[in-house]
Protein backbone atom coordinates (compact mmCIF):
# COMPACT_ATOMS: atom_id res chain seq x y z
CA UNK A 1 0.00 0.00 0.00
CA UNK A 2 1.37 3.36 -1.03
CA UNK A 3 1.34 6.10 1.61
CA UNK A 4 1.02 9.84 0.97
CA UNK A 5 1.17 12.64 3.57
CA UNK A 6 -0.67 15.91 3.07
CA UNK A 7 -0.03 18.94 5.25
CA UNK A 8 -2.61 21.35 3.86
CA UNK A 9 -6.07 21.33 2.32
CA UNK A 10 -4.78 22.56 -1.09
CA UNK A 11 -2.31 19.66 -1.06
CA UNK A 12 -5.20 17.22 -0.55
CA UNK A 13 -7.02 18.81 -3.49
CA UNK A 14 -3.91 18.43 -5.65
CA UNK A 15 -3.76 14.74 -4.73
CA UNK A 16 -7.38 13.91 -5.57
CA UNK A 17 -7.16 15.76 -8.88
CA UNK A 18 -5.06 12.88 -10.20
CA UNK A 19 -7.34 10.10 -8.86
CA UNK A 20 -10.37 10.53 -11.08
CA UNK A 21 -12.79 7.61 -10.84
CA UNK A 22 -11.24 6.13 -7.72
CA UNK A 23 -13.23 5.30 -4.55
CA UNK A 24 -12.42 6.72 -1.11
CA UNK A 25 -12.91 5.91 2.56
CA UNK A 26 -12.22 8.17 5.53
CA UNK A 27 -11.09 6.85 8.92
CA UNK A 28 -10.69 9.13 11.94
CA UNK A 29 -7.65 7.21 13.22
CA UNK A 30 -4.85 6.57 10.74
CA UNK A 31 -3.75 3.47 12.67
CA UNK A 32 -7.02 1.59 12.14
CA UNK A 33 -6.71 -1.25 9.60
CA UNK A 34 -9.03 -1.53 6.60
CA UNK A 35 -11.29 -4.02 8.36
CA UNK A 36 -15.06 -3.87 8.54
CA UNK A 37 -17.00 -3.74 11.80
CA UNK A 38 -17.91 -7.45 11.76
CA UNK A 39 -14.39 -8.91 12.12
CA UNK A 40 -13.42 -6.16 14.57
CA UNK A 41 -16.42 -7.12 16.73
CA UNK A 42 -15.62 -10.83 16.51
CA UNK A 43 -11.99 -10.21 17.42
CA UNK A 44 -12.99 -7.95 20.31
CA UNK A 45 -15.02 -10.75 21.86
CA UNK A 46 -12.48 -13.51 21.14
CA UNK A 47 -14.84 -15.53 18.94
CA UNK A 48 -12.92 -18.54 17.53
CA UNK A 49 -12.31 -18.02 13.82
CA UNK A 50 -13.80 -21.38 12.91
CA UNK A 51 -17.13 -19.98 14.18
CA UNK A 52 -17.08 -16.72 12.21
CA UNK A 53 -19.03 -18.05 9.25
CA UNK A 54 -21.72 -19.48 11.54
CA UNK A 55 -22.00 -16.23 13.53
CA UNK A 56 -22.34 -14.11 10.38
CA UNK A 57 -25.00 -16.41 8.93
CA UNK A 58 -26.95 -16.30 12.18
CA UNK A 59 -26.83 -12.48 12.33
CA UNK A 60 -28.20 -12.19 8.80
CA UNK A 61 -30.86 -14.80 9.48
CA UNK A 62 -32.08 -13.00 12.63
CA UNK A 63 -32.23 -9.67 10.79
CA UNK A 64 -34.22 -11.16 7.93
CA UNK A 65 -36.60 -12.90 10.32
CA UNK A 66 -37.43 -9.72 12.24
CA UNK A 67 -36.80 -6.70 9.99
CA UNK A 68 -39.93 -7.29 7.90
CA UNK A 69 -41.97 -5.90 10.82
CA UNK A 70 -40.56 -2.43 10.08
CA UNK A 71 -40.62 -2.54 6.27
CA UNK A 72 -43.37 -1.78 3.81
CA UNK A 73 -41.28 -3.29 0.99
CA UNK A 74 -39.87 -6.64 2.11
CA UNK A 75 -38.09 -7.40 -1.20
CA UNK A 76 -34.87 -5.85 0.13
CA UNK A 77 -34.52 -8.76 2.55
CA UNK A 78 -34.36 -11.27 -0.30
CA UNK A 79 -31.49 -9.55 -2.13
CA UNK A 80 -28.23 -10.39 -0.29
CA UNK A 81 -26.44 -7.10 -0.96
CA UNK A 82 -29.48 -4.91 -0.28
CA UNK A 83 -30.07 -6.78 2.97
CA UNK A 84 -26.45 -6.34 4.08
CA UNK A 85 -26.51 -2.66 3.09
CA UNK A 86 -29.68 -2.15 5.14
CA UNK A 87 -28.10 -3.87 8.13
CA UNK A 88 -24.93 -1.77 7.76
CA UNK A 89 -26.68 1.57 7.52
CA UNK A 90 -28.83 0.86 10.56
CA UNK A 91 -25.87 -0.04 12.76
CA UNK A 92 -25.47 -3.81 12.48
CA UNK A 93 -21.94 -5.24 12.15
CA UNK A 94 -21.44 -6.60 8.61
CA UNK A 95 -18.54 -7.51 6.35
CA UNK A 96 -19.19 -4.45 4.15
CA UNK A 97 -16.73 -1.55 4.00
CA UNK A 98 -18.32 1.80 3.19
CA UNK A 99 -16.51 3.75 0.47
CA UNK A 100 -17.64 6.78 -1.51
CA UNK A 101 -17.06 8.13 -4.99
CA UNK A 102 -16.50 11.55 -3.41
CA UNK A 103 -13.07 12.24 -1.89
CA UNK A 104 -14.63 15.19 -0.05
CA UNK A 105 -17.20 12.97 1.68
CA UNK A 106 -14.35 10.64 2.67
CA UNK A 107 -12.37 13.59 4.02
CA UNK A 108 -15.39 14.64 6.11
CA UNK A 109 -15.71 11.20 7.70
CA UNK A 110 -11.95 11.11 8.32
CA UNK A 111 -11.70 14.52 9.94
CA UNK A 112 -14.97 15.28 11.70
CA UNK A 113 -14.14 13.28 14.85
CA UNK A 114 -10.37 13.04 14.39
CA UNK A 115 -8.22 13.79 17.42
CA UNK A 116 -4.91 13.02 15.74
CA UNK A 117 -3.67 11.91 12.31
CA UNK A 118 -6.56 10.71 10.15
CA UNK A 119 -6.53 8.76 6.89
CA UNK A 120 -8.35 8.75 3.58
CA UNK A 121 -7.94 5.49 1.71
CA UNK A 122 -8.08 5.62 -2.08
CA UNK A 123 -9.06 2.49 -4.01
CA UNK A 124 -8.06 2.12 -7.66
CA UNK A 125 -11.48 0.93 -8.81
CA UNK A 126 -10.90 1.66 -12.52
CA UNK A 127 -8.08 -0.87 -12.62
CA UNK A 128 -9.76 -3.46 -10.37
CA UNK A 129 -13.00 -3.33 -12.42
CA UNK A 130 -12.12 -6.21 -14.74
CA UNK A 131 -9.30 -7.81 -12.73
CA UNK A 132 -9.37 -11.16 -11.02
CA UNK A 133 -7.02 -12.44 -8.30
CA UNK A 134 -3.79 -14.11 -9.36
CA UNK A 135 -4.85 -17.50 -8.00
CA UNK A 136 -7.92 -17.49 -10.29
CA UNK A 137 -8.14 -14.64 -12.85
CA UNK A 138 -11.64 -15.78 -13.84
CA UNK A 139 -13.01 -14.48 -10.52
CA UNK A 140 -13.58 -11.00 -11.92
CA UNK A 141 -15.95 -8.43 -10.47
CA UNK A 142 -18.74 -9.60 -12.77
CA UNK A 143 -18.15 -13.27 -11.99
CA UNK A 144 -18.48 -12.83 -8.21
CA UNK A 145 -21.17 -10.11 -8.25
CA UNK A 146 -23.09 -10.58 -4.93
CA UNK A 147 -26.19 -9.05 -6.53
CA UNK A 148 -26.55 -12.27 -8.55
CA UNK A 149 -28.60 -14.82 -6.58
CA UNK A 150 -26.37 -17.47 -5.02
CA UNK A 151 -23.10 -15.57 -5.48
CA UNK A 152 -22.87 -14.28 -1.93
CA UNK A 153 -23.05 -17.82 -0.56
CA UNK A 154 -20.74 -19.14 -3.27
CA UNK A 155 -17.95 -16.56 -3.10
CA UNK A 156 -18.23 -14.63 0.17
CA UNK A 157 -20.11 -16.43 2.95
CA UNK A 158 -17.68 -19.36 2.78
CA UNK A 159 -15.01 -16.92 4.01
CA UNK A 160 -12.23 -18.65 2.08
CA UNK A 161 -11.74 -16.81 -1.21
CA UNK A 162 -9.46 -13.71 -1.02
CA UNK A 163 -11.55 -11.75 -3.52
CA UNK A 164 -12.88 -8.18 -3.49
CA UNK A 165 -16.08 -6.84 -5.06
CA UNK A 166 -17.25 -3.23 -5.12
CA UNK A 167 -20.40 -1.52 -6.32
CA UNK A 168 -23.90 -0.48 -5.29
CA UNK A 169 -27.06 -2.46 -4.58
CA UNK A 170 -29.52 -2.48 -7.46
CA UNK A 171 -31.68 -0.15 -5.35
CA UNK A 172 -29.96 2.36 -3.03
CA UNK A 173 -31.31 3.92 0.14
CA UNK A 174 -31.32 7.68 0.82
CA UNK A 175 -28.11 7.66 2.83
CA UNK A 176 -26.17 5.74 0.20
CA UNK A 177 -27.38 8.19 -2.46
CA UNK A 178 -26.56 11.25 -0.32
CA UNK A 179 -23.04 9.98 0.39
CA UNK A 180 -22.28 8.87 -3.20
CA UNK A 181 -21.76 5.55 -1.49
CA UNK A 182 -19.95 2.51 -2.80
CA UNK A 183 -19.87 -0.82 -0.97
CA UNK A 184 -16.77 -3.02 -0.85
CA UNK A 185 -17.39 -6.70 -0.10
CA UNK A 186 -14.35 -8.74 1.02
CA UNK A 187 -14.30 -12.50 0.52
CA UNK A 188 -12.25 -13.08 3.67
CA UNK A 189 -13.13 -11.43 6.97
CA UNK A 190 -9.86 -11.51 8.88
CA UNK A 191 -7.61 -9.82 6.30
CA UNK A 192 -7.53 -6.04 5.85
CA UNK A 193 -8.57 -4.88 2.40
CA UNK A 194 -5.05 -3.85 1.39
CA UNK A 195 -3.74 -7.37 2.12
CA UNK A 196 -6.61 -8.94 0.17
CA UNK A 197 -5.64 -6.81 -2.81
CA UNK A 198 -2.16 -8.32 -2.66
CA UNK A 199 -3.82 -11.34 -4.29
CA UNK A 200 -4.42 -9.25 -7.40
CA UNK A 201 -1.80 -8.55 -10.07
CA UNK A 202 0.26 -5.51 -9.14
CA UNK A 203 0.77 -3.72 -12.45
CA UNK A 204 -0.87 -0.75 -10.73
CA UNK A 205 -1.04 0.61 -7.19
CA UNK A 206 -4.40 -0.65 -5.95
CA UNK A 207 -4.80 1.17 -2.65
CA UNK A 208 -3.24 4.31 -1.19
CA UNK A 209 -3.39 5.76 2.30
CA UNK A 210 -3.47 9.53 2.52
CA UNK A 211 -2.37 10.66 5.98
CA UNK A 212 -3.89 13.97 7.07
CA UNK A 213 -2.38 15.66 10.09
CA UNK A 214 -4.44 17.44 12.76
CA UNK A 215 -3.11 20.79 11.56
CA UNK A 216 -5.25 20.40 8.42
CA UNK A 217 -8.55 19.73 10.19
CA UNK A 218 -9.83 23.26 10.89
CA UNK A 219 -9.33 24.52 7.34
CA UNK A 220 -10.62 21.30 5.78
CA UNK A 221 -13.78 21.16 7.89
CA UNK A 222 -14.54 24.80 7.15
CA UNK A 223 -14.16 24.22 3.41
CA UNK A 224 -16.31 21.08 3.57
CA UNK A 225 -18.97 23.03 5.46
CA UNK A 226 -18.95 25.63 2.67
CA UNK A 227 -19.44 22.76 0.19
CA UNK A 228 -22.53 21.71 2.20
CA UNK A 229 -20.92 18.44 3.28
CA UNK A 230 -22.27 17.96 6.80
CA UNK A 231 -23.98 15.30 8.87
CA UNK A 232 -27.31 16.88 7.87
CA UNK A 233 -26.70 16.38 4.14
CA UNK A 234 -24.96 12.99 4.39
CA UNK A 235 -27.66 11.59 6.69
CA UNK A 236 -30.80 13.25 5.29
CA UNK A 237 -33.09 12.73 8.26
CA UNK A 238 -33.70 14.19 11.73
CA UNK A 239 -30.82 12.20 13.21
CA UNK A 240 -28.40 13.67 10.68
CA UNK A 241 -29.67 17.20 11.35
CA UNK A 242 -29.19 16.74 15.09
CA UNK A 243 -25.67 15.37 14.60
CA UNK A 244 -24.77 18.35 12.42
CA UNK A 245 -25.33 20.77 15.30
CA UNK A 246 -22.06 19.61 16.91
CA UNK A 247 -20.01 21.21 14.13
CA UNK A 248 -22.10 24.39 14.25
CA UNK A 249 -20.47 24.97 17.63
CA UNK A 250 -17.05 25.09 15.93
CA UNK A 251 -17.90 27.67 13.26
CA UNK A 252 -17.44 31.29 14.30
CA UNK A 253 -20.21 33.37 12.74
CA UNK A 254 -20.90 37.06 13.43
CA UNK A 255 -23.97 37.56 15.65
CA UNK A 256 -27.23 38.19 13.79
CA UNK A 257 -28.19 41.82 13.26
CA UNK A 258 -31.27 43.17 15.06
CA UNK A 259 -34.45 42.39 13.21
CA UNK A 260 -32.93 39.45 11.28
Amino acid sequence: MKEIRVQSWPQFNDYIATRDGWAFRGQADATWPLLSVLPRRLLQHNVPRDQWRQREERAIRIFRRKAHVYLSDKSALVDDLRCLAMMQHHGAPTRLLDFTKSPFVAAFFALEKARGPAAVYALNTPWIWAAGPDFDPTLTRDAIDPRVPGNFERHFAINKLPVVWFGEPREMDRRLVAQSGLLVVPGVLDKPLDLLLDEYAQEQVLVERVLIGPEVRAEAMHELYRMNITQATLFPDLEGLARSIAYELEENWPPPQPGR
